[in-house]
């Protein structure tokens, strides 16, 4: 394991912040053009800020735990303080260098090409590529938004290009999003899409600076917000986050969200119930998780246009890690040696027991998370768990539970690339520069979706466990607020960069990430769903391609005279249930747990859980043996490749939007 030596300031990040605001989350009377205003003492340890009197707020509200928990009060940044300088101490106690990951600095336009690429769309740009036809009908079922924000990446590229000299055939953009020649098509959703198709050329012709309108299940001919049923703590996921913020840009509502009207950490955001059942990260087959990402990448980079923030991912140049061991070794290195062991693990084993570890004891103990195990036993554990953890020799009874904790803190920062990635890491921290809260909480939960599945599995489990934490606040004094702040230096401070940064902007990153730690925590089954709108443009493209498909099969067939095959064509294509099952009725299976198979007939009330319900009360072949957690009604076929349906979606409604799937009853794969 390796060490940063001493040095005189604590680096929080390799990241400047851009722009330097951190609207609505530093505490209350602060300003960033007055941050000399903030001592920060180390002589004891302690962090003290200094107030300018001249600078109270309007009520003269003090820092204390009664205020709002809009500001981040004294005693609350005392706790990040503190843990920032625990960090430092571990470091400085051993000489070793770590080797520092240097972060690319991207040549013009260089950026816009890795983002086309991470989008699907590299054809745009690159002719050896082959597979315009897909990246033709993924941009056909792009919002007004998300089409712009291609369009500007793409305009990029092009003018680079350019300038290179290089004769790259790049279409026009005008061409890369011309209407097709469907104007009857429907949304999967069953809503009219097309209704401005046939003037999307007009439009293009007198305005060449936007992009066409489009609007995935909503109705073209007026504003979204004419017919939202959303309250202003609802996380509205049916209509995209990008369109929502452009609707709302110079709107009265609009207008009150920037002034803070009814958007403060105070209040509590909810998802409304969807009929069609919530989506969960998980849920879906890969072929449509690889479209959830780049519709994700797509929709978070039109968000932060709409908004005016700068969004770029960082790419950092590969460096030489540790292939074995348990820190500073990169979460699949770890994956790949713990599966061996454990096969299917999808979470380190060590990180695993660390929590176990702490859970064991007793989540009541006082400080637990804030209070560190000494760093001397700290460190002699480390080394030894290294020599032992995998031989299965390691002694758990010598581990106090702050030492555990203080384990699992150092696992998380000694990670030879941030949990949160190199490439999102400053994504995550410019998330406090939104303007609203709400749509902080929407960016959140697109960069949840953009991580990689290992390091999203192992926040996951992270933040589930701080919750947990959390609910033991009257016991252990760890509110939302303790553990937020303590956490927070451990998740966004990542030292592998080799950049120092000055104190005043460590004070600007340690507010807003102490937020957005914080958001993460409260809000952490919000950010593992699948908005609506992504899941009905992955439908969407499914079926438009499904349709081509068709299309180039019977173009075959004609060439070839492949007649003998027309009969046999035919009965492939006919629904595989039109025969035997009457309208309204729906046959379920379960072909890996029982030969029975059952009709449904659906009702306005039937959900998910009523029909594994009916089929745990047959008592044929193996399911006797199942418990209701162990199995899940699934959704397959269709315009969706595979979805687990949750208990409360309400089959009727799903049957409507996807007629063709079929339902099948089996075990969620761990």
């Amino acid at each position: 394991m390796s060490w940063l030596p001493g040095s005189r300031g604590v680096v929080l990040t390799a990241y400047h912040p851009s722009g330097g605001t951190g609207t609505g989350l530093l505490p209350t009377g602060c300003h960033l053009g007055r941050m000399g205003e903030y001592g920060l003492h180390r002589r004891s340890g302690q962090y003290t800020m200094n107030h300018d009197n001249s600078k109270k707020t309007p009520d003269g509200a003090s820092f204390d735990r009664s205020g709002s928990q809009d500001s981040l009060d004294a005693l609350s940044m005392d706790d990040y303080w503190k843990e920032v300088e625990n960090i430092h101490e571990t470091r400085g106690n051993n000489h070793e260098e770590r080797q520092a990951i240097v972060v690319k600095e991207p040549d013009e336009g260089e950026l816009e090409e890795e983002w086309l690429k991470e989008a699907g769309l590299s054809n745009l740009f690159d002719e050896s590529t082959s597979d315009s036809q897909e990246s033709m009908v993924f941009l056909s079922t792009l919002t007004r938004t998300q089409k712009a924000a291609v369009e500007k990446r793409v305009e990029t590229v092009t003018q680079t290009l350019r300038k290179k000299n290089k004769h790259h055939q790049i279409p026009d953009v005008r061409d890369i999003f011309r209407p097709q020649s469907d104007p009857k098509g429907k949304v999967c959703d069953g809503s009219e899409p097309s209704a401005l198709r046939t003037t999307e050329s007009k439009n293009e012709m007198q305005d060449e600076t936007k992009g066409p309108k489009f609007s995935l299940g909503t109705n073209e001919q007026k504003s979204p917000l004419e017919d939202m049923p959303f309250s202003e703590t609802d996380i509205n996921l049916e209509i995209p986050f990008a369109e929502q913020a452009a609707n709302l840009k110079d709107s009265s509502v609009g207008k009150m969200c920037k002034s803070g009207g009814g958007d403060t950490l105070h209040t509590n955001f909810r998802l409304p119930k969807d009929k069609t059942g919530t989506t969960k990260i998980g849920d879906l087959a890969p072929q449509d998780m690889k479209k959830v990402y780049s519709l994700a990448l797509i929709e978070l980079t039109a968000l932060y246009d709409v908004l005016g923030t700068e969004f770029k991912q960082q790419k950092a140049v590969k460096i030489k890690t540790k292939d074995c061991g348990l820190f500073g070794v990169p979460l699949s290195v770890l994956l790949e040696q713990d599966q061996k062991k454990v096969p299917g693990t999808k979470i380190p084993l060590i990180f695993q027991k660390l929590i176990s570890q702490i859970e064991e004891t007793t989540l009541e103990t006082e400080g637990l998370l804030r209070i560190p195990g000494v760093a001397t036993r700290v460190k002699s554990l480390c080394q030894e768990l290294e020599a032992k953890f995998y031989e299965g020799t390691f002694n758990w009874e010598n581990v106090k539970q702050h030492d555990a904790a203080s384990l699992l803190k150092l696992f998380i920062r000694e990670l030879p690339q941030p949990l949160l990635t190199v490439e999102y890491l400053k994504a995550f921290q410019d998330v406090q520069n939104l303007p609203t809260k709400k749509q902080q909480l929407q960016a959140l939960n697109l960069l949840v979706i953009l991580l990689p599945e290992a390091n999203r599995d192992t926040l996951k489990v992270l933040l589930e466990f701080l919750q947990r934490v959390i609910d033991h606040r009257d016991k252990n004094k760890m509110t939302l607020n303790n553990v937020a702040m303590v956490m927070a230096p451990n998740l966004f401070t990542f030292h592998g960069f080799g950049s120092k940064t000055i104190e005043q902007s460590e004070f600007v990153m340690a507010a807003g990430t102490a937020n957005v730690m914080r958001f993460m925590i409260q809000y952490q089954k919000l950010l593992w769903t699948i908005p609506k709108f992504i899941v009905n443009q992955v439908r969407k493209q499914n079926t438009e391609s499904q349709k081509k498909e068709k299309k180039d099969k019977a173009m075959k067939k004609l060439l070839k005279k492949m007649a003998y095959d027309r009969e046999k064509h035919e009965k492939q294509d006919k629904a595989p249930n039109d025969a035997d099952v009457p309208q309204g009725v729906i046959r379920v299976q379960a072909p890996h747990l029982s030969k029975v198979s059952m009709a449904i007939q659906l009702t306005e009330e039937l959900k998910a859980s009523d029909i594994v319900a009916r089929f745990l009360s047959q008592k044929s072949g193996d399911v006797q043996t199942l418990k209701k957690e162990e199995v899940f009604l699934y959704e397959i076929g269709g315009n969706i490749g595979e979805r687990c349906l949750d208990d409360d979606t309400y089959m009727k409604d799903l049957y409507q939007l996807n007629p063709n799937a079929e339902w099948v009853i089996k075990s969620k794969q761990s």
